[in-house]
């Protein structure tokens, strides 16, 4: 029997770093304990694993993708049409009148400068498919073929969508793409369907108060450096961080199925879960090896997860950001052992009193046999193994 949940718990240091700014441009805090930590939020997290694009990426799995953004109309079914060599004229009159049909009369065209025929833009970044921008294109190539007049592209859009007998949008399969198969979308068109996210991720925080100071930095003029002068060319401050972070996300495996093959949530199991089981297994290397972070130039915040701790069970899931309620106080000066020791101690807590709820198997650098027994996990080896692991409780194999 495959698990209904996966939960990942990962612990990942980062010294002298911004990883993720607030609207004045300082690093992102949360309260927690009576204490203030450093935060990252969810958004930065799923957006870094999303949009990764080295080895281990989402896009390795051959899935149509998701795009994300106010300008899909434009890129991809405006300019793909005006490429086949249809005018562009009547091309945007009917991308923008598909455009309000698709998301409603809030959508309709407000061309900049009050130019006619101008970009085809969202007022709010959309989320869409590749597979519903193909079928989106198509209507657009039937309207265009049968338009006579361009006064009548509203009615002629809304006669194609409604022509008796031909798919919609909410049967096509893998419609929304694989970004929002995993974190779910929201929309308000009758026309599209709206999407649950699969993949549930918490904002990480420092398991520990946070640690910050300002950075004072200049930057020389080299031009005028070299006429004798000493003055800098700008002088400015911004804040650094370093920390121990625990974040946490959770797999809904049903959904994830669901979402990924069109079966209904009911009958997960039956279907065919080879690609969910693909996804839990990038998604396990993911979150252990890419880092989010701005000011990449000058603090190069990339690291590694120091532990990655995965459950499989049908339980309802549960953080474990409560074993740092107390905020951790380094350990003979390791912050690691003191954060293992808290970890191990509410693990070892929740079990006696609710039971194991599932099978464990961790990484981490600097564990030994007792903090694994006290776990209650076994020895999860590599990485890989880790995540091939992980993704075996959802195939089945």
């Amino acid at each position: 029997m495959p698990a209904r949940f996966i939960q990942i718990h990962f612990l990942t240091a980062y010294p002298g770093a911004l990883l993720n700014r607030d609207d004045a441009g300082f690093a992102k805090r949360l309260p927690f304990g009576g204490a203030t930590r450093t935060r990252i939020s969810s958004q930065c997290l799923k957006r870094h694993w999303r949009t990764f694009e080295g080895a281990g990426s989402l896009d390795e799995l051959n899935v149509p993708p998701t795009y994300r953004s106010r300008v899909t109309f434009e890129r991809h079914i405006v300019a793909e049409l005006v490429k086949e060599g249809l005018p562009e004229m009547s091309v945007r009159a009917v991308a923008e009148a598909l455009k309000s049909a698709v998301f409603g009369k809030s959508e309709k065209a407000k061309a900049k400068g009050g130019e006619v025929g101008g970009p085809v833009e969202t007022n709010q970044v959309t989320v869409l498919g590749e597979p519903e921008v193909n079928y989106l294109r198509n209507v657009a190539r039937t309207v265009l073929a049968e338009l006579t007049d361009l006064k009548g592209a509203e009615a002629t859009v809304k006669s194609v969508l409604e022509r008796p007998g031909k798919e919609n949008l909410k049967t096509l399969f893998q419609a929304s793409g694989l970004g929002a198969a995993l974190f779910g979308r929201m929309v308000t068109s009758d026309l599209l369907s709206r999407g649950d996210a699969a993949v549930h991720v918490a904002h990480a925080f420092t398991v520990h108060k946070e640690e910050s100071e300002t950075d004072y930095f200049s930057a020389v003029d080299d031009l005028v450096k070299s006429d004798g002068e000493l003055g800098s060319g700008h002088i400015g401050n911004t804040e650094l961080t370093s920390g121990l972070y625990y974040g946490y996300v959770v797999v809904d495996v049903a959904l994830l199925v669901s979402n990924l093959t069109g079966k209904p949530q009911k009958e997960w199991v039956e279907a065919d879960r080879s690609l969910a089981g693909q996804v839990v297994e990038h998604l396990v290397r993911l979150i252990a090896t890419v880092s989010p972070g701005a000011k990449l130039g000058s603090t190069a915040p990339y690291a590694y997860a120091q532990a990655l701790l995965v459950e499989a069970g049908d339980a309802q899931p549960r953080t474990l950001a409560n074993a740092f309620f107390k905020p951790v106080r380094p350990a003979d000066g390791d912050m690691l052992a003191g954060t293992y020791k808290a970890l191990a101690a509410h693990v070892h807590e929740l079990d006696e009193i609710y039971g194991p709820g599932g099978v464990r198997r961790m990484v981490g650098l600097g564990m030994d046999a007792p903090l694994r027994d006290r776990l209650g996990v076994e020895p999860g080896g590599t990485l890989a193994q880790l995540a091939s692991w992980a993704g075996e409780r959802v195939a089945g194999a």
